[in-house]
């Protein structure tokens, strides 16, 4: 009984933190391995504020949670490289849990946190490098870059039909040419369509100043040199999977990555419903995009055959073309995890690659 009572005062001087963190202040919950509640209060959204309060409320805790969100990023690995305990929780998967409570503030969330992490009900989530970062960083400004451009080209496009004139595609450098063509001398179109114009240009020279960047971190890593050599993958689908895996280890199997992406179905199995839906859509959705887009070059425009591509046009004659585009996609990904780990290229002639078939994708 004695040994009992001791081990039990032992446990209760465990302590574990939950953390709320908004962009000016955290709040701050401690608890004990009995779910008690030591300490509450506020500090600064930095690492020196939540480190100076933990060392003066929770001194020796064993786990800190915080949520997924827009600085859990930086705040994690600043607090790893104090020695902080802390723990990266998904953030959906936190919110089942925050959600039994009755109302909803800071102050509740940072204690709901608090016991999900004494309870170890959680799900981790891997905190990818700040390299990691400022490539993925990279490859959305330039995202937002190119799509601002085609906005601003569609713009055009329908302000010239309103006057019967037509644009035919064209590359683009010569688009800007063509318009002001068609335009000729009618200048009132022209004063709404120049300043456009230039905007356009100015587009179009800031998204070459970022594939000049891209290409030459492209050419610089040997990694993305080699998952290159998968038909259909070009500079910016291989650093875009380099940006979002970060760490090939992090998957046991590389059919997960599949999942990871979002590009397995959903399922919903309950008694003798058992039903299988569209993809997750969970992810990267702009990997997930890219991905697609190569899984749609390789099954119609490249010119080389390959088992690849050739599970890929039997899978469309059983299922339609769109949907054998996403279950190429999905066998790239785990393609490119593969050759990544394994630290191999592609092999044209290799027809393992591709044995298997995969799940009906909706």
């Amino acid at each position: 009984m004695m040994e009992d009572s001791m081990c039990a005062t032992h446990n209760d001087d465990l302590k574990y933190v939950g953390l709320d963190v908004s962009l000016d202040m955290t709040s701050v919950c401690v608890v004990n391995s009995a779910g008690d509640i030591l300490w509450r209060g506020k500090c600064a959204s930095t690492p020196e504020a939540i480190v100076d309060t933990l060392h003066a409320h929770a001194q020796g805790a064993v786990r800190v949670g915080l949520e997924t969100g827009q600085l859990s990023n930086w705040l994690t690995l600043s607090l790893r490289r104090r020695h902080v305990p802390v723990i990266c929780l998904d953030a959906r998967h936190a919110k089942a849990a925050l959600s039994l409570q009755l109302n909803k503030t800071d102050d509740n969330d940072a204690l709901g946190l608090a016991h999900v992490v004494r309870t170890g009900w959680y799900r981790e989530v891997a905190v990818k490098s700040m390299d990691s970062h400022a490539l993925k960083i990279l490859l959305v400004a330039r995202a937002q870059l190119v799509a601002q451009r085609q906005t601003m080209a569609n713009t055009i496009r329908g302000i010239l039909k309103t006057y019967g004139l037509r644009i035919v595609r064209c590359s683009g450098g010569l688009f800007a040419p063509r318009v002001r063509d068609a335009i000729g001398e009618n200048d009132v179109l022209m004063a709404v369509i120049e300043p456009l114009l230039i905007a356009w240009q100015a587009l179009r020279e800031q998204v070459a100043v970022l594939d000049t960047r891209v290409n030459a971190r492209a050419k610089s890593d040997a990694t993305v040199q080699r998952l290159m050599s998968v038909p259909g993958v070009g500079v910016i689908v291989a650093l875009a999977f380099s940006a979002t895996i970060d760490d090939p280890d992090r998957f046991k199997r590389s059919s997960s990555v599949g999942a990871y992406v979002g590009l397995t179905p959903r399922r919903y199995q309950s008694g003798e419903e058992d039903r299988v839906g569209r993809i997750s859509r969970c992810g990267d959705a702009l990997l997930r995009s890219y991905l697609f887009e190569a899984a749609n070059v390789l099954l119609s425009r490249h010119p080389r055959e390959c088992a690849l591509k050739t599970w890929g046009l039997v899978m469309a004659k059983r299922i339609g073309m769109r949907r054998a585009k996403v279950a190429v996609a999905r066998k790239i990904a785990v393609l490119l995890h593969t050759l990544w780990r394994n630290g191999d290229v592609f092999n044209w002639g290799n027809k393992a690659d591709c044995a298997g078939a995969l799940p009906a994708v909706a």
